[in-house]
């Protein structure tokens, strides 16, 4: 049974004062979920780290989760998306190449699935 499907994205070559504007990472999150129709639990967690700046961002999702974390000084980004909705599909490349200056966006997809068994005892 298919349970969801999980979208690892590495954008690496970005603007590293990008990657410690949160203005400019709520406006990444705020534009995935519009686009695909998300559903946020509660409010978006964020947090800035100390020099060098870094920026983690997590939104509860009633579909699962949107992460990101953000590395300035390496000039990298990474996201994630667990959805158990079909057909989340999103412009990842396009847009993080215009919104974070990136230069290479590397996505790996996971279905993420799993054997269902009987319950014991069910009627059959």
């Amino acid at each position: 049974m298919n349970l969801g499907t999980e979208w690892l994205i590495d954008a690496s070559g970005c603007d590293p004062a990008a990657l410690t504007n949160l203005d400019r990472l709520r406006a990444v999150f705020d534009r995935v979920i519009r686009d695909l129709e998300l559903n946020v639990l509660g409010e978006v967690q964020w947090h800035q780290f100390d020099e060098p700046g870094g920026v983690s961002g997590l939104a509860l999702l009633s579909e699962s989760h949107l992460s990101c974390h953000t590395y300035p000084e390496f000039q990298a980004a990474t996201f994630n998306l667990y959805c158990c909705r079909r057909g989340a599909e999103w412009s990842w490349e396009t847009t993080l190449k215009e919104m974070l200056g990136a230069e290479e966006v590397n996505i790996r997809m996971f279905e993420r699935t799993v054997r269902v068994q009987e319950l014991a005892g069910a009627a059959k």
